[in-house]
Formats: C-alpha cells, structure tokens, sequence
C-alpha cells in the first residue's frame, strides 16, 4: 500500500512539474526557475524546520547538543538520502531484493523491521550485504500503514518464527523508528516464547517523541510523548522476561527528539551524534557494529 501511495504521489510530482514547464517557460525564465525552486526545494525546507525543533527541543535537556556545522550536514545527508528512499526505493524497488533463506548453516539470521511511512524497500543496502553474507534475513511489510502499533505484531511475529525455524537460531530483530515499538511490543506478547538474540533500535522512539504531534494516524497518535500506549508497553515490558536491546540515538535526529527518548534503561545505549533519523539506519559504523552483534554470545 506505501509504495502505491509513494508511486502516485511521484507521479503527481512529475506532472507537476511538466504542467508549470509548460506554463512558465514561454512567460519568463524567472517564472520557470522560481518554480522549479519550490519543487525541488520544498523538500529541504521542511527538513530544515525539522531540524530547527529537533534543535530548540534537545537544547532544553541534557547534552551533547549538535553543533551548527553537524546539524547543517546532518541536514544536507538528509536532503540526499530522503528522496532516494521515498520516491525511488520504497515506491519502486520494494521487492528487489528477496528474502533470503538459504539452508541453515549454524548462524543467527536478522529481522528487518521498518518505520512510519516506510516498506521493506527501505532496507535494501541491508538486504544486499546480509545476502551477500549468506544470512537468512527476512524484511517484513507493516500494513496498514496508518494503523494501530498492535496491529503490526502478527506480521512480525510470523517473521521472526521465519527465521527461527530456517536456522534453529535466535534471530536479531534490526529496527528503524517506529520498528522498534513494534519489536517491543511483540516481545511483550509473546512473553518470551521465541527466542530472540538481541533487538537492535535505530532511532527509536522508546519514550515517543515531540515531532507526533502533528501526525493523525494512529500510530503517531501512540507514538506521543506520554501516550496511554507507550505507558502500557512500559508496564508490560517490565513484567515480561528481560531482552537484551542495543539503543543507537543521535543528537541530531529531526524525527526523534528530545535524544534521549531514543534510548532505554538497562540497555546496550549507543550515541551516533550527528548523523540525521534516516541517515542512521545507514551509516556505515552503525551498520558495521550492528551485524557484529550477530556473532557475539
């Protein structure tokens, strides 16, 4: 369902785009090019007011607050990396790359677990290398992409028992975002009977985060700083059998903020400073030290 929404809305971009050609070309270049400004820069502009709050908002807590050069590159990885995911990955390449699940041969496999507004097109560079690797690795589509956290555990579930029964292995649980609560969530219901070896978050809004407040699905409204959800996820967790959780959080995340609700007590927390909420799930020492999670006890 995200990549047809993601496929319309880039082909309304590109009519758009070819509509305001057509109209501002043969009435002045200023015209044309102020235009295409707006279609081509739209999108960095509401990036930088992204950034802006995620900056005024941590400054009122605890540090290390970014600096003006880290937030401006953090920023312009964004405007790179953005438009790559959404308007090509995700509405066009979902399925590129296939689950992987070759024979078992002892080793841990990996679950890949999204965010809002995204399918399993966003983790195709992981895709690659896992199978690259020989891993089983399984990415999982949360549908419907407006609903409830707790809607999307049975998907997760049947993924995780996936990989499970292919290798006789623990599998590790990678998620991005609003993933992780979903990955939580599921460890609370399932109390524990599938093991896991490790739930690994990247950006996670573990305690909700500022920037859903403005979002109208029921998933943001559960991921708001206090909600009644994340409150019961709270409590459910503290009464289910412990997991171990690797926490990767950064000071200039424009999606999660304040940081430290990207982390969580008792947890493997691990500050990536500098790097943007997209951009974290694909930093190459991020990446690096997550996959060498696998082999270790």
């Amino acid at each position: 369902m995200i990549a047809r929404w993601q496929r319309w809305f880039v082909a309304g971009w590109c009519l758009t785009a070819l509509a305001w050609t057509g109209f501002a070309a043969p009435r002045s270049l200023s015209w044309l090019m102020g235009g295409w400004a707006v279609l081509l820069g739209g999108h960095g502009v509401v990036l930088a007011a992204e950034f802006l709050a995620s900056n005024v908002v941590n400054r009122r807590g605890q540090g290390p607050h970014a600096t003006l050069a880290q937030l401006v590159r953090a920023w312009w990885a964004e405007c790179l990396l953005s438009p790559r995911i959404w308007a090509w990955r995700q509405p066009f390449r979902a399925n590129r790359i296939p689950d992987h699940v070759p024979p078992p041969d002892g080793r841990r496999g990996v679950v890949l677990v999204h965010g809002f507004s995204c399918n399993r097109g966003f983790w195709l560079p992981w895709l690659s290398r896992l199978a690259a690797q020989g891993r089983c690795v399984v990415a999982v589509d949360l549908e419907p992409p407006l609903g409830s956290l707790d809607g999307f555990i049975d998907t997760l579930d049947a993924a995780v028992r996936r990989v499970h029964a292919a290798t006789g292995q623990a599998p590790m649980l990678v998620a991005h975002s609003m993933g992780g609560l979903v990955a939580r969530a599921w460890w609370c219901r399932t109390g524990g009977r599938v093991p896991i070896h490790r739930i690994v978050t990247l950006g996670t809004p573990h305690a909700g985060t500022w920037t859903a407040r403005v979002g109208r699905a029921a998933s943001s409204h559960e991921m708001r700083i206090g909600s009644a959800w994340l409150r019961a996820l709270d409590v459910a967790q503290r009464a289910c059998p412990p997991a171990r959780f690797t926490c990767w959080y950064s000071n200039c995340d424009n999606m999660v903020f304040p940081m430290h609700t990207a982390t969580l007590s008792g947890a493997d927390n691990r500050p990536a400073h500098g790097l943007a909420h997209v951009e974290l799930a694909f930093d190459t020492v991020v990446m690096a030290e997550t996959l060498a999670l696998l082999d270790e006890d």
